[in-house]
């Protein structure tokens, strides 16, 4: 039986562990060769270990699928070149491109350091960029390809103690509205993913330590919802934003009221006697632990 993969190469950034890990298996037992990158760095993101990503291709070769490992850094412009070039020399194209690689480092806004800041705004939002200019470059050229990168709903909706992380994820919304209006005439495809796992990024939050996890949290029930993403099934849906995680898949949009329209000039005092039509109707507020 065909997979919805067959012939198809990806590159799956952080995929040593957690949500990579499971999207790459998938992957290439659904037919597609992988790149396997991980830099092995600790969840805050000091260290390098590319063991990580080789344990995973070890796995990938042992099932019968194709694969090739990566330890290259997505936040400089040289390591996204280097990923490419993986692909290209060990499987002479690229299809797929899944930015994933992530690491935390969470406190309260007023206790956010700088180092803090940079370091995650450096691996999630520069990381992204990084990893995806070369191969939108490559697909630009050479017929297309889809994209997923990687929001969160810490980001969407927001989230006690991770404004660095909240913003670069709000900043990879943007990117993925932006590219995917420019993508359109090179038969680029990018979507936006949300996904919420237990991994060992999560694995810590509150109401999550020392209790077993929930088998629907686990990577392996957002990975379908990844392959989904990538392949042809999806072909119709460039630029839309999915949330992934044991409650299903649901789509997360950006939306507006019709707001107050006095087509003249107005005063502070009249937006407030029309905040009817200027917010939402009152529902509950969501946060990134309930989306």
């Amino acid at each position: 039986m065909a997979g919805l993969l067959d012939g198809k190469v990806a590159i799956i950034t952080g995929a040593g562990n957690g949500l990579g890990e499971a999207y790459a298996k998938l992957f290439a037992k659904e037919g597609a060769s992988v790149v396997v990158n991980d830099l092995g760095g600790a969840r805050d993101g000091s260290g390098a270990d590319k063991s990580a990503a080789q344990k995973v291709v070890d796995a990938i070769e042992a099932a019968g699928g194709k694969a090739v490992a990566n330890g290259d850094d997505v936040s400089s412009v040289q390591g996204g070149e280097n990923i490419l070039k993986s692909a290209l020399d060990a499987f002479g194209r690229v299809d797929i491109l899944v930015c994933n690689a992530g690491i935390l480092r969470d406190k309260s806004f007023a206790n956010t350091s700088e180092a803090d800041w940079d370091a995650v705004i450096k691996v999630h939002l520069k990381g992204t960029y990084c990893t995806a200019l070369p191969v939108w470059k490559w697909m630009k050229d050479n017929g297309g390809g889809s994209m997923v990168l990687t929001s969160s709903t810490s980001g969407l909706y927001g989230n006690f103690g991770q404004t660095n992380y909240g913003a670069a994820k709000a900043g990879i919304y943007g990117m993925v509205r932006v590219m995917s209006i420019e993508g359109r005439k090179y038969n680029i495809r990018v979507m936006g993913l949300a996904p919420g796992a237990y991994t060992r990024m999560t694995s810590d939050l509150p109401g999550r330590q020392g209790r077993e996890p929930d088998p629907l949290s686990l990577p392996e029930n957002v990975a379908p919802g990844v392959l989904f993403m990538v392949s042809d099934l999806a072909a119709d849906h460039s630029g839309k934003i999915l949330g992934v995680s044991s409650r299903g898949v649901r789509e997360i949009k950006m939306l507006q009221t019709n707001g107050f329209q006095p087509g003249r000039p107005y005063t502070a005092q009249e937006v407030a006697e029309h905040a009817a039509d200027v917010f939402f109707p009152n529902a509950e507020e969501r946060t990134a632990a309930t989306a």
